[in-house]
C-alpha cells in the first residue's frame, strides 16, 4: 500500500505545481540571487525543483538523494573547472531537500554544515516560505563558496552553468 500511495503522490504533482509554488517573480528573484552570488566566487550554484520522481525511480523505490545525485550529473553540476558546483534539490511530492556538492567544495565542508543548511530550509518550508528557504540555502552556499573559492577583484566567474532554477 505504501508503494501505491507514494506513486499517487508523485503522479499528482507536475511542473506547473513547481512553478505555482514560487511564481514567475520568485523564480526570477532566485535566478538573480544565483547570478549575484556567482560574481563573487568561482563556484556554480544550481537549483533543481521537481514535483515528483520519474516512474522508473518510483518503481524501484529510489530515494530523493539518489535522484538528486542523478540530477547533479544530468545538469552537469559536476562539470565545473574547479569542481565546486553545488546542487540544491527540492522534491515537492515528499518535501525532501538534498544538497549535492562537488568534490572541490565537499572535501572542505563537513556533513554537519550541509545538514544545518538543509534544516534551515526545512524550517522555512514548514512555514510555507519556499522562496525564503531557497534564498537562505543560496546565501549559505554562497558563504561557503566565498570562504573557499573567492574571486579577486580582477577575476570573473565564466558562469559555466545556467542560473535559472530547473523545474520538472
Amino acid at each position: 500500500m505504501n508503494k501505491l500511495l507514494r506513486f499517487l503522490k508523485h503522479r499528482w504533482l507536475d511542473e506547473r505545481d513547481a512553478q505555482r509554488l514560487l511564481g514567475a517573480d520568485g523564480l526570477r528573484r532566485l535566478q538573480a540571487r544565483v547570478q549575484a552570488s556567482e560574481k563573487k566566487h568561482s563556484g556554480e550554484i544550481r537549483l533543481c525543483i521537481e514535483a515528483g520522481l520519474p516512474l522508473s525511480y518510483l518503481w524501484r523505490g529510489a530515494s530523493a538523494r539518489e535522484r538528486a545525485v542523478a540530477m547533479f550529473g544530468k545538469l552537469r553540476v559536476w562539470d565545473t573547472e574547479a569542481n565546486n558546483g553545488v546542487l540544491i534539490y527540492l522534491l515537492l511530492a515528499e518535501r525532501r531537500i538534498e544538497i549535492v556538492a562537488d568534490r572541490g567544495l565537499n572535501r572542505r565542508v563537513d556533513a554537519a554544515r550541509w545538514h544545518a543548511i538543509m534544516e534551515t530550509m526545512r524550517g522555512a518550508f514548514r512555514e510555507g516560505h519556499f522562496e525564503a528557504g531557497l534564498n537562505d540555502a543560496i546565501a549559505a552556499v554562497d558563504s561557503l563558496l566565498l570562504q573557499h573559492f573567492a574571486l579577486d577583484a580582477a577575476q570573473a566567474n565564466p558562469n559555466e552553468l545556467p542560473d535559472a532554477p530547473y523545474l520538472r
